[in-house]
């Protein structure tokens, strides 16, 4: 099936050099922009007989008859081209037939649902650079007998392929390494790779063996957007393992490991990543009610498919729940290392006091008998009989000293009296009431006071 994919999309581009119009001056232009941009997008184009067939065709564009409705779909280049090399290569690919206000509805960036030109359209389209793996763009261009799709590099399981036969359906033998390749042939059944086996521990889904072929063009609508939905869902499971690997990194890491960790950055990029998923999701979220709606009202869309949407839009909202608990362990385990790199600043910190403390009176000797007093009045300089200049310097040191320590505990001495003082006056009213209280309750006086109960 991929091999056949692949021929075709190799011949996608000499069966648009049959398609040129017949006008001069147009079939110059279109083979000097050709010449410039050779057309990197891969095309596939199938045609479904509605009974659970389907086939190869040309890349024609032209709408099914009766029954039958075709499938056309384009995939943009993964790499670092600008939006306007992707328009380019769309407009290359689908006009004509169509126009550039439905090319331009379709690779447009944000979210899009709406009708164009008769035709629903439909867009996820994320900005972000498109070499990245969590900037995804899908749309779609609908009618009652064909679909036009574009995304931004391969969607897995997007396809079909006509064998029934999966891997899923027998019971492999693990390779381990252990054993060589003799000894596994002779165990006998089919042998799954280590890293095979690791990869569909990611998918949520069958693989593409196993897609029903779609009997009508609601069918193949739910499948395209289910794909997509798919596809997220591998990303976040990805995420999901990668993130507890990276737990049991950080909880038996070394020193350098995890100084490599905040070099690297590794949990801010995770958690920008993060964010450019929940963005695709709200996308999604927006987009896909918007299409439903609008699809229940065309007598050619099933019920059942309406059904299919809306459980699919309730796994985008669970999706977006679970990237959002992600994004909460990205943030914790951030902090963890935050608090790790504080702790060894603070440590080191500790290293730097405690050889202060030893090298301070050093300093503070070497300071005071290398000081020249000359100069300095009461030092007998000037005077000759007075004999002690030096304790006298001393003593002016003390005092500043003193002055400078008074200066810093002055507030401290200051809220010690305020708060002595509150306490007295409080001590001092409580006694009052309390007297107060005695003689009213006790006292004779001209009234005779309380009763006591």
């Amino acid at each position: 099936m991929e091999l056949v994919q692949e021929e075709l999309s190799m011949n996608g581009e000499g069966e648009e050099m049959e398609r040129e119009p017949a006008s001069d001056t147009p079939t110059k232009e279109t083979s000097l922009y050709r010449t410039h941009y050779p057309c990197p997008a891969r095309q596939k184009a199938y045609i479904f007989d509605g009974e659970g067939n389907f086939y190869n065709k040309e890349w024609d564009l032209v709408e099914g008859k009766d029954r039958e409705f075709c499938w056309y779909h384009v995939e943009l280049p993964k790499g670092n081209q600008k939006l306007s090399q992707s328009a380019q290569y769309l407009i290359d690919s689908l006009c004509p037939p169509l126009k550039l206000q439905d090319i331009l509805s379709l690779v447009s960036n944000g979210p899009f649902c709406g009708y164009v030109d008769g035709a629903l359209v439909f867009r996820v389209n994320s900005p972000g650079p498109a070499s990245s793996n969590f900037t995804f763009r899908i749309a779609a261009r609908v009618t009652e007998n064909s679909v036009i799709t574009v995304s931004l590099g391969r969607v897995p399981r997007l396809g079909f392929s006509p064998i029934g036969e999966s891997l899923l359906s027998e019971i492999p033998s693990v390779e381990s390494p252990n054993l060589g390749r003799g000894e596994q042939k002779e165990r006998g059944g089919i042998v799954i790779r280590e890293h095979v086996l690791e990869f569909l521990l990611t998918m949520n889904h069958s693989e593409e063996a196993d897609n029903p072929v779609p009997k009508s063009v609601s069918n193949l609508l739910v499948h395209i957007i289910d794909t997509h939905v798919d596809h997220l869902q591998d990303i976040v499971t990805k995420l999901e393992i990668e993130l507890d690997s990276v737990e049991v990194e950080v909880d038996r890491g070394s020193f350098a490991l995890k100084k490599q960790m905040l070099d690297d950055r590794r949990f801010p990029k995770m958690h920008l990543n993060l964010q450019r998923l929940l963005q695709v999701i709200a996308h999604g979220e927006q987009v896909f009610p918007r299409v439903k709606e609008k699809c229940s009202s065309k007598s050619w869309f099933a019920s059942e498919d309406i059904n299919s949407l809306e459980e699919l839009v309730g796994r985008l909202r669970r999706l977006k729940e679970n990237v959002g608990f992600i994004a909460n362990r990205v943030t914790a385990i951030q902090a963890g290392l935050d608090s790790w790199q504080a702790e060894q600043i603070n440590r080191k910190l500790y290293y730097l006091s405690f050889l202060s403390i030893i090298f301070l009176p050093l300093s503070i000797i070497t300071g005071v008998f290398g000081m020249n007093v000359g100069g300095v009045p009461w030092t007998g300089q000037n005077e000759p009989e007075l004999k002690e200049g030096f304790r006298n310097v001393m003593l002016l040191c003390v005092a500043m000293l003193l002055l400078v320590l008074l200066c810093f505990t002055f507030p401290a001495l200051y809220s010690r009296v305020a708060a002595w003082r509150r306490r007295r006056a409080m001590k001092r009213s409580w006694s009052l009431n309390r007297k107060s209280f005695l003689r009213r309750t006790f006292g004779g006086g001209e009234r005779g006071g309380y009763l006591r109960i």
